[in-house]
């Protein structure tokens, strides 16, 4: 079967939120946030999500990532939300959707 999602570049939306007994919640995203910007590709972090631009293999990664980074910060419990665009025969880029605001 072809693989038309990763030829073409995706956008990922990712909202982590991590649940603890002992750490602050906003602590937790901030390594999350830190995988995300370690990891190279281009994103916006905006205050309910961070919205990533790349190959859609490579962003589902870094969403398993942020995931294991929560959990080793010392979260219980991960609920992550995803979203992603992807356009056949077209790259989904950041900058279409809001390079005009900026």
């Amino acid at each position: 079967m072809k693989d038309y999602i990763n030829e073409n570049t995706v956008n990922i939306a990712v909202q982590v939120l991590p649940v603890s007994k002992t750490k602050d919640s906003y602590d937790l995203v901030d390594k999350a946030i830190e995988i995300i910007q370690n990891s190279g590709v281009k994103y916006i972090v905006t205050p309910f999500e961070t919205v990533m631009e790349g190959k859609y293999s490579e962003l589902m990664n870094i969403v398993k990532d942020v995931q294991n980074a929560c959990y080793l910060a010392g979260s219980e419990k991960v609920m992550c939300y995803v979203k992603i665009q992807s356009v056949l025969n077209n790259d989904v880029t950041i900058d279409d959707k809001v390079g005009k605001y900026q």
